[in-house]
C-alpha cells in the first residue's frame, strides 16, 4: 500500500551556494506528524562521451567529500533555470574539450532517495569532435580514455563507486549491445 505525506511546515537550517538543508514535519495518512530532512540540490547532468573505438572519455578528480580522486564521467550542477540539455553540451565541452554530432538522452537518477532532492540527467555524447577544455576555475582533473568494456568490469568490480557514472555506463552498454 503506497501512503503519501503532506508537508505541514518547513523550515530552514542552512543555506549554501549549492545546497539548502531543510527541517520539515510531514503528516501521514495517518494523521501522526514525522520530521523529515532534506538537502535541497538544483540538481545536474552527466555525459558518456563514446568515442568511435567505444572509449569513454572520462575525468579523474579529488573529491573532498571521500578524500580521494575518482574516476567519473564528465558531469555538473545545473545553474538556476538552465536546460539540462544545454547543460549537458556546456559540461562535455568544459571538461574534455568535445562536442557531438549525436546527444541522446538516457533518462534521470535520484542518487539518494531518502534525503537529497537531486536528479541527474544522464546523455550519452557520439560522433565526438575535439578541442582544448576549459574547465571552471578551481577545477582540476585529468581526462582519461577507458574502453567500454574496460569501464563496465571496473564498474562491476567496484573500482568506479560514483553512481552516476555507474548507472550511465551501463545503460549504455546495454544501448550498444542492442544495437541503437
Amino acid at each position: 500500500m503506497v501512503v503519501s505525506e503532506k508537508t505541514i511546515e518547513k523550515q530552514t537550517v542552512f543555506e549554501g551556494h549549492v545546497v539548502t538543508v531543510r527541517k520539515d514535519v510531514a503528516q501521514l495518512e495517518t494523521g501522526e506528524k514525522v520530521s523529515r530532512e532534506l538537502v535541497i540540490h538544483p540538481g545536474g547532468v552527466c555525459v558518456v562521451p563514446l568515442t568511435d573505438d567505444n572509449k569513454v572519455i572520462m575525468v579523474r578528480q579529488f573529491r573532498y567529500a571521500f578524500m580521494e580522486p575518482l574516476l567519473e564521467i564528465p558531469a555538473g550542477k545545473l545553474e538556476k533555470g538552465e536546460d539540462h540539455r544545454s547543460a549537458g553540451l556546456r559540461e562535455l565541452s568544459e571538461e574534455t574539450g568535445a562536442s557531438c554530432e549525436r546527444f541522446d538522452y538516457l533518462g534521470v537518477c535520484y542518487p539518494s532517495v531518502a534525503y537529497l532532492t537531486e536528479k541527474i540527467h544522464m546523455y550519452l555524447a557520439r560522433g565526438l569532435k575535439y578541442g582544448s577544455s576549459h574547465p571552471d576555475e578551481g577545477e582540476f582533473l585529468d581526462v582519461e580514455y577507458i574502453p567500454l568494456d574496460e569501464a563496465v568490469k571496473m564498474v562491476t568490480d567496484g573500482s568506479i563507486p560514483d553512481a552516476k557514472t555507474q548507472i550511465a555506463i551501463l545503460k549504455t552498454k546495454m544501448i550498444l549491445d542492442k544495437g541503437e
